[in-house]
């Protein structure tokens, strides 16, 4: 009866989740997005700058709540977002889950949406902890951070076709990623391959979200699919720069060290 009366409040709580007052705020706010990605990177800098000449810290333990709370947030919207969008493409097809806008308002999915975009904030602290336990910062990292924050409450504001298909691959890959950097930062020893897995998650998520832009681009004038060239042209150069820099990363990563391994380097 208590588990009963848990998920009643739990499913209410998002079907009361005033979607139409939260894109109103971004309607009028959305260029906060510009400020929090120059302050980011002004705090990367001068972080750095001020660790130069320091001992690192530790910060295993904040790492791994911090990491832990990121973790447990990711499984809960793969599993809301999920059930979304399985529905949407068992019901009303493949075109209608891409062009889909509802993702946004439906009872299910509309808290998740809005959480969704307001955690790409607080996911900036992740470059922090590297910056103060002074760990190699990679171009991948910093930049990964800024344009999907930029990209993301624009396109939140806009309510663009396609949002519940991003948004279900992001939440599912960050649910391996987080709950392995807890992992890490407990001090357990996690396979090389699930590193290798992750990388490959991340790899494939950008690969389906050029696919997900070309047939939006492709049903945009001929069926009920929202979205602007703006928006598309964007998310595609994204999404196509990540999937760059993410096999480059899976290959100097994972297989020239195997190579140098091989050769006894």
């Amino acid at each position: 009866m208590s588990e009963s009366l848990l998920n009643m409040t739990a499913f209410d709580f998002e079907r009361q989740f005033d979607d139409q007052r939260a894109n109103e705020w971004f309607q009028h706010n959305c260029e906060i997005a510009i400020v929090l990605s120059v302050t980011y990177a002004a705090v990367i800098y001068f972080g750095r700058v001020f660790m130069k000449d320091r001992q690192k810290l530790d910060l295993r333990t904040p790492l791994m709540l911090w990491s832990l709370c990121l973790a447990v947030f990711s499984v809960m919207g793969a599993l809301r977002t999920g059930w979304y969008m399985l529905n949407a493409v068992m019901s009303l097809g493949l075109l209608q889950s891409v062009c889909d806008t509802t993702f946004f308002s439906a009872p299910v999915s509309k808290f998740w949406a809005y959480a969704f975009t307001l955690s790409k904030v607080p996911e900036l602290g992740d470059t922090v902890f590297i910056v103060l336990r002074k760990q190699r910062l990679i171009f991948l990292h910093w930049y990964h951070h800024i344009t999907v924050l930029l990209y993301t409450w624009y396109s939140y504001k806009e309510r663009v076709a396609g949002g519940g298909w991003f948004m279900m691959m992001n939440y599912t890959v960050h649910a391996f990623m987080y709950s392995y950097y807890t992992a890490k930062a407990a001090g357990a020893r996690v396979p090389r391959q699930f590193a290798m897995l992750i990388t490959v998650l991340q790899i494939l998520q950008m690969v389906a979200g050029l696919g997900v832009l070309a047939l939006v681009y492709r049903w945009k004038h001929d069926v009920h699919c929202v979205s602007t060239t703006h928006n598309i042209m964007y998310g595609s150069l994204m999404y196509l720069t990540y999937l760059l820099l993410f096999c480059t990363f899976f290959y100097q990563s994972y297989m020239k060290r195997d190579e140098r391994r091989v050769k006894g380097e």
